[in-house]
């Protein structure tokens, strides 16, 4: 073996600088050099509470993106040569958005303009028409008479009697339809054995003609009709009721009213029944809530908004009830069955159209204030809900 390799053997045994030859000054220098030891720093045990206080006051990351706090100047915002292809494509651009703005708004206003044209030419025309007329002497004398026509509406006894009329078997009538179809859909959908049947009898009346349906009136509650007979059956000293001409008239007229809309309101209720989370129902279930716990709890707060909706258009159909008791009573029925549209009615066919039309907005008025607070009492109901 060479000489040379048995010496670079030694000295990368030694742990000395390869790559210097050896008895140069370099490697002498080296050589003299004492050996590095490591030196061992005592380490510090920690207890709990020192560790958690390190932890805790631990310095905070620094900002990984320091640029998006900083204020952007003039200079930090690029700028592009104004080219004559950049002005091109920039002109194309603002081309193909306003033809996609007027595509958008064309088919836009192509779907709104039957329904804005209709509602404007069949409701806010004759609206502005029937207002004009208030203030006007007639139809054919165009002085301007004031407020005199609407005078003469609210301190008119006809006027009084109808609106209270109209107001008492609205206050009754709507809350128990509203009722009544809840209760029903809750029955329904609790798992009632021949459900299907007793649905079907509930929404018969949704498809029978109002003429048979005041017809079937007719039968039960006329002088000689089927109830009194019952009630001749039952009891011997019975006396006969003419329902329809006695201070009874107004709960037959309510009996009609809950029977001809409690199909369609339980509809709604058991499509809104159907709705609610049944997860939420089992596990409300599973901590130990009873139905009645279930019900004001979760259910009610479901179906917050179907009551209301139930509620309004009960509302609308108990002012359009004139419709039955016209066809059951005629023009002028018994005292607590003359409503709002037999004054409406009378005066039109009187001619008295300055009146008639002071009459319509004043019942407008109120039927916006009383849906306006059915709106409001609905909006602060779902706030406190959401809360």
């Amino acid at each position: 073996m060479d000489n040379r390799t048995e010496n670079q053997n030694r000295i990368e045994d030694k742990g000395e600088v390869t790559g210097i030859r050896p008895g140069s000054e370099v490697a002498k220098t080296e050589k003299a050099k004492p050996a590095k030891t490591a030196v061992r720093l005592p380490v510090k045990t920690l207890s709990e509470e020192e560790r958690d206080a390190a932890l805790i006051n631990r310095p905070k990351a620094k900002d990984v993106t320091p640029l998006a706090s900083k204020k952007l100047a003039p200079k930090d915002i690029p700028v592009f040569e104004d080219t004559p292809e950049r002005r091109e494509k920039l002109e194309l651009r603002k081309k193909r958005h306003f033809k996609r703005k007027l595509r958008d708004w064309g088919i836009f206003t192509g779907y709104l303009t039957p329904s804005f044209v209709g509602v404007l030419v069949f409701f806010f025309l004759p609206l502005l028409m029937l207002l004009k007329t208030s203030f006007q002497k007639s139809p054919t004398n165009s002085d301007f008479v004031g407020f005199r026509n609407y005078e003469r509406v609210l301190t008119n006894d006809a006027f009084i009697s109808a609106s209270q009329n109209t107001l008492t078997f609205a206050l009754i009538s709507v809350p128990l339809a509203v009722v009544l179809a809840l209760l029903v859909a809750l029955l329904l959908n609790s798992g009632l054995p021949g459900k299907s049947l007793f649905r079907s009898f509930l929404l018969n009346p949704m498809m029978v003609p109002v003429a048979s349906v005041v017809l079937i009136w007719q039968v039960f509650f006329s002088y000689n009709g089927v109830v009194n007979g019952i009630t001749a059956q039952l009891f011997d000293n019975a006396e006969k009721i003419d329902w329809l001409k006695s201070s009874y008239a107004q709960i037959v007229i309510m009996l009609l009213f809950l029977w001809k809309n409690l199909g369609y309101n339980m509809v709604l209720f058991l499509a809104a029944l159907n709705s609610i989370p049944h997860e939420i129902l089992e596990s409300a279930s599973i901590d130990g809530a009873g139905p009645v716990k279930r019900f004001f709890a979760i259910k009610l707060h479901y179906l917050s908004p179907t009551i209301f909706f139930v509620g309004i258009m009960s509302l609308i159909n108990s002012f359009k009830i004139f419709r039955e008791v016209y066809l059951l009573t005629g023009d002028y029925p018994f005292d607590n069955l003359y409503m709002l549209q037999h004054f409406m009615n009378n005066s039109f066919t009187h001619l008295d159209y300055s009146k008639l039309s002071a009459g319509a907005i004043v019942m407008c008025i109120v039927m916006i204030i009383i849906v306006g607070g059915l709106f409001f009492a609905e909006s602060k109901f779902d706030k406190d809900v959401e809360e």
